[in-house]
C-alpha cells in the first residue's frame, strides 16, 4: 500500500509517498481503510526530532483518522461490527503507543488497530469531521469540562487559540455560556476567532497582554473573589506567557495546561499562586468516552469542528509547511 513516510528528521522536504507492506491485523484487530486523516501540532515536532522521543524510522505522520472497516484479524470476535462500518480511530494504542509517534500514523491507505480503539461514526458526520476530532478536540474537551470545569458566566482567557485545541476551547466555552478572551498571531486569525464566537480578541505575544486583559476583565484584588481578573486561563504555550497568565487570574482563579509549545521551564512568580490562592491544573490527553461524546455533538449539530483545509494526502508537504509556519486556523485534513 501507499503511505507518507520520512526516513530522517528534518523539514517537510523529508516527506514522501512510498510503498510499504499491507498491514495484517492480528486477532482482536480490524483493518481500517483510511478515508481522512489529520495533522496535529506534534507532527512537525516529531518530523523535526525536537521532542526527545525516540521515533522508529521510517515513520508515517498523522495521529487522527477516520475510515471504514475493511476486514478483521483471524479469530476476531467482531462484536457486531461489520466490514464497511464507518469508524473513527482513538489514536492511543495501548500495545503500540501513539499513532504518528511510536506507531505508524494514519497518512496511509490502511491501518490495523485494536477493535476497542474504533468508535462508530454517527450518520451525518463526514469522515473529514471525524478525523478532526481525536487529538485536538478530545484534549480540549477534557481541559474545559473535566479539568478547568468552566461554568456559565465565567471569563476564560485562551492563549494561542487558533489551532485545533484552541478553536475547540473557544467553541466549548461559548457552548457552556462563558465569556471568551482569545489570542491569535495575525489579523486574519483574530477575525476568524471573532467569527467563531470569541467575545474579545488580542494579539499573541503582546507586551501589553496583562494590561489589555485587565482592561476587559478588571484588575484582580487580593482576597477578593468578586474583584476583576479572569476565572480561567487555558495555557498550553508556557514560555514567557506563564508568569503573565498568573497576573491575569482573579483571586482563586484556575490555570490549566496541556502543553508548553514555547518552553516547558518558564520564569514564574509563585507570590501570585499563594497570595491569590490560584490553582495550577494539568490536563493530559483525552478519554474514549469524550471522543464518543464529541461525535454525538457533531451529529446533533452542537459542534462543527473547524477545518482549515482538506487536501489529498500527496500534498502533505504543503500542509506540513503551513503548520510549521503557523498559517493554519483549526485542523488540516488529508484524504488518502
Amino acid at each position: 500500500m501507499k503511505a507518507v513516510l520520512y526516513d530522517a528528521h528534518g523539514d517537510a522536504d523529508q516527506l514522501h509517498v512510498g510503498e510499504v507492506p499491507d498491514p495484517e491485523p492480528a486477532s482482536g484487530e480490524a483493518l481500517v481503510r483510511i478515508r481522512a486523516c489529520g495533522l496535529n501540532g506534534f507532527d512537525p515536532m516529531m518530523l523535526g526530532g525536537t521532542t526527545g522521543l525516540r521515533v522508529p524510522l521510517p515513520m508515517t505522520p498523522c495521529g487522527d483518522a477516520a475510515g471504514e472497516i475493511a476486514g478483521f484479524g483471524p479469530g476476531t470476535d467482531a462484536a457486531g461490527r461489520q466490514v464497511g462500518d464507518r469508524v473513527m480511530i482513538d489514536p492511543l494504542l495501548e500495545s503500540r503507543g501513539m499513532l504518528g509517534e511510536k506507531a505508524p500514523g494514519a497518512a496511509s491507505e490502511y491501518l490495523a488497530v485494536p477493535l476497542e480503539n474504533l468508535l462508530p461514526i454517527p450518520d451525518g458526520v463526514a469522515f473529514e469531521q471525524a478525523a478532526a476530532l481525536p487529538v485536538a478536540y478530545g484534549t480540549a474537551l477534557r481541559m474545559i469540562e473535566h479539568r478547568a470545569r468552566v461554568q456559565p458566566g465565567e471569563t476564560v482567557l485562551i492563549l494561542g487559540a487558533t489551532g485545533g485545541v484552541g478553536c475547540c476551547c473557544v467553541q466549548l466555552c461559548k457552548r457552556i455560556g462563558a465569556r471568551v478572551i482569545a489570542t491569535g498571531g495575525s489579523r486574519w486569525k483574530l477575525e476568524r476567532l471573532q467569527a467563531l464566537g470569541a467575545d474579545h480578541v488580542l494579539p499573541s505575544g503582546s507586551a501589553e497582554l496583562v494590561r489589555q486583559v485587565r482592561a476587559i476583565a478588571g484588575r484582580p484584588r487580593y482576597h477578593d473573589p468578586d474583584a476583576g481578573g479572569v476565572d480561567v486561563v487555558i495555557n498550553y504555550i508556557g514560555g514567557p506567557t506563564w508568569a503573565d497568565s498568573l497576573k491575569a487570574l482573579r483571586f482563586q482563579g484556575r490555570m490549566v495546561t496541556c502543553g508548553a509549545t514555547a518552553g516547558y521551564d518558564p520564569r514564574t512568580d509563585i507570590r501570585y499562586i499563594w497570595s491569590f490562592e490560584q490553582s495550577i491544573i494539568g490536563s493530559d490527553g483525552w478519554s474514549r468516552e469524550g471522543l464518543a461524546r464529541l461525535l454525538d455533538m457533531v451529529a446533533g449539530g452542537d459542534l462543527d469542528p473547524v477545518i482549515h483545509a482538506v487536501r489529498p494526502v500527496d500534498e502533505i508537504r504543503t500542509a506540513m509547511c503551513e503548520l510549521m509556519e503557523r498559517a493554519v486556523f483549526g485542523k488540516s485534513i488529508l484524504t488518502p
